[in-house]
């Protein structure tokens, strides 16, 4: 694969409207756009291979003119399935070689190789019903609810301890600002530090001030830990968080400020305590004994990772599929409803839900799942954790998108990963993210992004972390946070804010980081980084490139990475360092006016970055747009950039969009 550096630009092609329709109908015909810059080769003949019923067809591409330094090519052909699969195969005559000996090259959405690839990696369109759009454009805020906020008619002070006698008996009262929170041990799952709904409630200024639009709350039923992933019902809010009506009161008042909010939901398994799980222990011939996977003897059970306290459900029960689903009271269906009237589910561990050893119904599942949710509200969203390699389960059919570390925050913690020591890797035995260059982040993105089609991956879940890893500002070299924050506010994605992450909030695990907000200690505030979401999230609400638009990596090498999100209307280059570094933007990377345009501030800047501007050498001309006629003048010299930065640095610029060529009479 050949990745983007200081050679110059790449032949290439997205999903965005540059490119590619955005929704298809089958049996449609459709057209569909590559581009190639006119510094990196010409192309004298250009094939669209997409797959139809399992077999590979060619179309020939026909050559739409040039426009900045691209030549353009479109190609036609029909959507025959609901995933349609394809890539481009050019013709480029090897002018190295000086014999007239012709060169092949594939471009799918992994990039750009001269060999044959496997089908995996190929760009996806699909037929299925499209996400609501307020998820693509939204910004989601993760809250914790036991460590959010304690409200006014809480039973405990705002930040003194929790009463004794106020507690059920699993629980560990903890006082606000001064029990520390066990990342591992034997009260790990049973501080309890008395956060509820209705202190969200009373804190949404602070979520609106911060740009967040969506509001995604961890579970919130009755169980017998703080993490709540072990319902004891499904049946009602936990009374500890204020019961229904709280629940009620906080999704009208964000509703009112034009905010949404998405619950969590455990379709793999419930809590040992459950009703459904206990009638099911109590008597091997009851319906609910199905629900779940018991022995011959009916003394043992499957369970999420053999913990005990989380059995898993058995999807091939019909009994469970009318009683979490399909029945108007079930928890798929009710909350979604009035009074309630949530905005969607987060699906916890989507991927493992209906899978036991040679059983697999997990597609099965979604697709009960989201038909099911689409027939409550059409323009409610539905999204699954997937921690691994998560394309195979998403192809946009059920679940509009994916809670997913592996191709965002995984390889962007090992190239910001700093001297924190211990922390966990997302499970791994490694004791710490390995650091990695440029080169190797952009290589795992690609991997592990390329398999979505472009639909998905601009609603899957970007975050820096959650309730369940580290913080980064743990992980981080210093200043990494801003850094990374950048990155997941102008990467295709939804940004996800773990609540805490605007005041520096550190742990080096999941449960450590689920530390209590420090509303009223400014002292556990380690870093102020309220004003850097607020901008960043007001940054991506105006502009629609990064919302909408094709992104096109310019620059990955040791401590920089730079790409470009296009639109025809505008565009936004986002530069990020790492450390003191130089990287060239090489003439063709953008349009002589995008260039241009770097003179100027950038929208958003975090740390000491210059773009130097300048001309190719005289005795190296090169290639330069025409902006008037659209057409390459050799006479001119064409533009490059170079970025500079003194440490740790980044920067988004606003730029003029993308031209395509004019049509010719």
């Amino acid at each position: 694969m050949i990745l983007p550096g200081s050679a110059g630009p790449l032949p290439h092609h997205d999903g965005s409207a540059l490119h590619a329709p955005r929704h298809v109908e089958p049996g449609a015909e459709v057209r569909l756009r590559l581009r190639v810059p006119a510094v990196w080769g010409r192309a004298a003949r250009v094939w669209l291979r997409s797959i139809h019923d399992g077999e590979p067809r060619y179309d020939p591409a026909s050559d739409l003119g040039e426009a900045d330094g691209w030549v353009w090519w479109e190609a036609a052909t029909v959507v025959t399935n609901p995933v349609a699969r394809y890539r481009f195969l050019l013709e480029v005559a090897d002018e190295a070689g000086g014999d007239g000996t012709l060169r092949y090259w594939s471009l799918n959405a992994q990039g750009l190789f001269g060999r044959d690839v496997s089908d995996y990696a190929d760009f996806r369109l699909t037929t299925f019903r499209p996400a609501p759009e307020w998820l693509r454009r939204g910004t989601m805020y993760q809250i914790f609810p036991d460590r959010f906020a304690r409200s006014a008619t809480s039973n405990a002070s705002p930040n003194g301890a929790v009463p004794k006698g106020a507690v059920p008996d699993w629980a560990v009262p903890c006082s606000w600002d001064t029990t520390e929170v066990e990342g591992s041990g034997p009260q790990t799952p049973y501080q309890y530090y008395g956060g509820d709904l209705r202190g969200i409630t009373e804190r949404l200024d602070h979520i609106q001030a911060l740009g967040a639009d969506v509001i995604y709350l961890t579970p919130f039923f009755p169980a017998r830990s703080n993490h709540r992933y072990d319902a004891a019902t499904f049946a009602c809010v936990d009374p500890l968080l204020g019961g229904d009506e709280a629940l009620v009161d906080l999704v009208e008042a964000a509703h009112a400020r034009g905010l949404r909010v998405m619950g969590d939901l455990t379709a793999n398994h419930s809590g040992d305590a459950h009703e459904w799980f206990q009638r099911a222990l109590a008597d091997p011939a009851s319906e609910e004994a199905g629900y779940y996977y018991f022995n011959a003897g009916h003394t043992e059970y499957e369970s999420w990772y053999g913990v005990r306290s989380l059995p898993k459900f058995n999807w091939a029960s019909p009994g469970l599929r009318e009683k979490f689903v399909l029945a108007d009271d079930s928890p798929v269906a009710r909350w979604l409803r009035p009074p309630f009237n949530l905005d969607g589910w987060r699906i916890d561990v989507g991927n493992m839900t209906g899978r036991l050893g040679g059983t697999d119904l997990n597609h099965d599942v979604a697709r009960l799942i989201a038909d099911r949710v689409r027939s409550i509200n059409p323009q409610a969203a539905l999204l699954a954790e997937a921690t691994n390699d998560a394309a195979p389960d998403f192809s946009g059919e059920h679940w509009h998108g994916a809670m997913t570390y592996s191709n965002f925050t995984r390889p962007l913690w090992s190239w910001l990963a700093g001297a924190a020591g211990q922390v966990n890797f997302f499970g791994t035995p490694l004791p710490g993210p390995n650091r990695t260059a440029a080169e190797d982040f952009l290589a795992t993105h690609l991997d592990l992004a390329s398999a979505f089609s472009w639909e998905v991956r601009q609603q899957n879940m970007n975050a820096l972390n959650s309730h369940d890893t580290a913080r980064a500002a743990t992980v981080m070299i210093d200043g990494g946070q801003r850094l990374g924050a950048l990155l997941m506010f102008t990467l295709p994605g939804v940004p996800v804010v773990f609540a805490g992450d605007e005041f520096g909030l550190k742990g080096d695990n999941g449960e450590s980081s689920r530390t209590p907000m420090p509303w009223n200690d400014p002292g556990r505030v380690l870093a102020d980084l309220t004003a850097d979401y607020a901008a960043l999230t007001a940054l991506r609400r105006e502009e629609p490139a990064l919302t909408g638009g094709g992104v096109r990596w310019l620059y990955a090498r040791g401590d920089v990475l730079a790409f470009v999100r296009e639109t025809a209307q505008s565009a936004v280059l986002v530069v990020v360092a790492r450390a003191g570094a130089e990287a060239e933007l090489a003439p063709g990377t953008l349009s002589e006016t995008q260039f241009a345009a770097l003179a100027g501030r950038p929208a958003y800047a975090t740390g000491e970055l210059v773009a130097e501007l300048s001309p190719a050498p005289a005795s190296q001309p090169g290639p330069s747009p025409d902006a008037s006629a659209g057409q390459i003048r050799a006479d001119v010299p064409a533009p490059s950039a170079r970025i500079c930065t003194q440490g740790p640095a980044a920067a988004a610029w606003v730029l003029p969009g993308t031209r395509l060529p004019v049509p010719q009479p």
